[in-house]
Parts: structure tokens; sequence; C-alpha cells
């Protein structure tokens, strides 16, 4: 009898049904060691950190051993309350787990055993205890505080303890952990033995969201130094605003979002008090300063003591843009300033009014020093990229692009 295509199918459909469902039956049986629940392997199991509720050392390994005949570990967890895993190894034979790094110092640790016993059957074990808390610690506050900046504010953290030591800088830098938008290349860079600062490659992206955190609490640094908690932050990007102001020509350009939105006339520093070249991030804004020269080292025939109005600071040495109706003969024909960018009241208040701190500010041709880099505001900028990653205790001597993560998968073997 010839059976049709259809029929076959349904036959072979069936047979592979009956055949999964006898396979399915065999496998929940009741004598399959794979098929109970996991019993309590607390008779199974040493745990060498039992402390009877008394906080450990964190500096001590923990070790766990299978102390039954014919039993062995499977798998060992070890978590702290912040969800980081403690590491650990397990022995060839499975019947030894102990941690290859420290653990963290003031925190809970929970820890869940999986063991096999002689017959095949699965056991689990939950055990938890606390470590003492650090005897010194590194704190880190992070800058600027929270709020909208503009694309060139960088991140800064300042330790409480010095750091010199390049394996420590490592390791607090893969604690200092930045959020920011997928894509955006970025590095920590070290000031010196206290302070670090953050940019990416590029500006940030306008209109997105970064943010900053620690996460070394409890992890140890070096000898009985340990991080502790650090309030993170949080930074609203705003528009892409540049502004360039070209000391020779004695004009300002106020970019938006790449779009040239106006073009002021000003004066700069003088000869002998030129403005800076470079780049330089606004600092802040007040709407009145007095300033007076004896406050920046000038006197005699060059003393001035001025009320000035809408100034916008970009260094911590004085340099501001700001309204100067003193010297509105000379905006777009002369440098006479000592050292600030003047412009008129009108067009003072409106840069006031649209420029925030975080935006960049740019000065060339002038006959000034250039910007410094560090402690006269953020020059952060002006450093080629490749040099700040040099200044990184993670990404010094590595290839751009790459962690050094990536850098050991790529080292060919031997």
């Amino acid at each position: 009898m010839k059976h049709s295509p259809r029929l076959w199918t349904v036959i072979g459909c069936s047979l592979l049904v009956a055949s999964l469902g006898a396979g399915a039956t065999a496998c929940g049986s009741d004598d399959n060691p794979l098929s109970a629940r996991p019993y309590d392997a607390g008779d199974q199991i040493t745990f060498n950190r039992a402390s009877a509720g008394r906080a450990v050392d964190p500096d001590k390994p923990i070790e766990v051993t299978a102390k039954a005949p014919g039993a062995r570990l499977t798998d060992v967890t070890v978590v702290d309350t912040h969800g980081r895993r403690l590491a650990g190894e397990l022995s060839a034979k499975g019947d030894r787990w102990h941690s290859t790094a420290p653990m963290a110092a003031g925190v809970h640790y929970t820890v869940t055993v999986g063991t096999e016993d002689e017959h095949g059957a699965s056991g689990r074990r939950t055990l938890s205890f606390d470590t003492t808390p650090a005897k010194k610690v590194l704190q880190v506050e992070f800058g600027p505080d929270e709020g909208t900046y503009g694309v060139g504010q960088p991140f800064t953290a300042e330790l409480s303890e010095p750091i010199k030591d390049k394996a420590q800088r490592a390791l607090v830098e893969r604690g200092l952990v930045v959020d920011a938008p997928s894509g955006v290349e970025g590095a920590w860079h070290w000031v010196d033995d206290k302070n670090l600062h953050y940019r990416p490659k590029d500006y940030w992206p306008a209109h997105t969201t970064v943010s900053v955190r620690s996460n070394l609490e409890g992890i140890r640094i070096g000898d009985e130094l340990h991080g502790t908690a650090s309030k993170p932050v949080k930074l609203e990007i705003g528009d892409r605003v540049e502004v360039t102001t070209d000391a020779a020509s004695h004009y300002l350009t106020f970019e938006r979002n790449g779009e040239v939105i106006n073009t002021i006339p000003v004066t700069t520093g003088k000869p002998g008090f030129s403005t800076r070249n470079g780049v330089k991030v606004v600092l802040g804004k007040q709407y009145f300063v007095r300033m007076r020269g004896d406050t920046v080292g000038i006197g005699g025939s060059e003393y001035y003591n001025l009320p000035v109005y809408y100034a916008t600071r970009v260094t911590w040495s004085g340099e501001y843009v700001h309204a100067a109706p003193w010297s509105v003969g000379s905006h777009g024909y002369a440098n006479v300033s000592h050292g600030c960018t003047g412009m008129s009241t009108g067009n003072a208040a409106w840069f006031y009014e649209n420029i925030t701190e975080g935006d960049i500010v740019r000065v060339i041709n002038s006959i000034g020093e250039d910007m410094d880099t560090f402690g006269n505001g953020y020059g952060d900028w002006n450093m080629d990229w490749k040099d700040w990653r040099e200044g990184s205790a993670l990404l010094k001597g590595t290839q751009e692009g790459r962690s050094p993560l990536d850098q050991a998968r790529l080292r060919p073997t031997v």
C-alpha cells in the first residue's frame, strides 16, 4: 500500500512526539538525582571564616572545602552588598575553593556554594558574614556640582589621600566610573597625586546626560587604606556653545550648535597684559564684580578699581568676559584691557544671558602666553588627546581606542 507524503509526515511527527514524551518521563523520574531539588549541603562543606556573628578581617582569604566522602564543590560565588563578586579559584578535584583577591572592608558578603555528592545529587548552601570596617579610608569628592553645563565641562575627582604607586593609581582609576552616551571615548588624567580630571576625546555630545560615581567603597587600595562611599554627580549637557575671540581682529564670534548667532566687537589685553591664547571653559557668572588691580598684582599707573557688570569668568586668576563701557571706543579696533575681554554693556548683557558654565571660550591670535592646562581654570582641552591618555594609569602605553583588556586579547600567543 502506498502512503501519501502527508500521511508519512503525520506518522513521523507522532513517533517523534512519542519519543520525546518517553524521554521526558524518564528524565522526570524520582530515581534520577538531577531531577531533585538541591539538598542542604551544610554537612558536606567547611568554611574557614565562620565567626559566630563576628566581623572578619577583609585582608585574610576565605576558603570553602568539601569534607564529606565523595563530595565535591561545583561552584562558589561570593558577592558583597554592592553586587561585586569576589575573585576565587576552584581546585581541579573540586575539593577546595579559595579567594584570590582581598575582600572589601565594612560590607556584608553572601557566599553561595554548590556541591555534588558521590551519587551525582546536587546540594546547595548559603552563608553570610560581615567584614570589619576600614582603619583608614580614601574619600573621593567629585566635581562640579550637579546641574546643566556646556559641552566642555570636565569631571574632577579630588582624593583625600595622595596616591603615588602606579598599581594603586590603576585600582583607583578603575573604580571611578563615568557613564556617558555610547561611543563617547574619554579618559581620566592624573593632575597630581590627589587630583584627576576626566574629559572625552572631543566635547560632550549636546543635549545628553553624563554622570560619575565611585565603585571603591570598601575596596583595599593599600596597607590599611580602603575606599569609602562617595556622592555621585550627574550633569545635563546643554547646547554646544563655542566662543572664539580673535585678538587680532578684535571681534568675538558666538556659535551655538554649529551656527554663528552673533559677532561682537571687543577689546582684549594690551601689550604687557595680553589675554591668554587657547581654549578655556566658563567657570561661572557674576552680575556684579568689583575689580581692583592690587588683587592680581597690578599697581602704580596701571592700577584700577572698577565696578564691572555682566562678568563671565574663564580663569581663576581673574580673566573675564565683561561689560567695559569705559573703553567702548576701542571695541573692534584696539586691545586696551588688562587681560579681560571687554565689550559694550548691551553686548555683555546678551553674552551673559546666552553663556553657561562649561561652555567653550577660545582666544586666538593674541601675543600673550598660552592657557595653562591645569591650575588656572579648565585648560584641559589644550592638551593633545594622545598626551591626555598618557596621564591615565590604565591607558598609558595602550593603543588609542582600546582598553588594556582589549590589548591583552589582541596580543599574539607564543
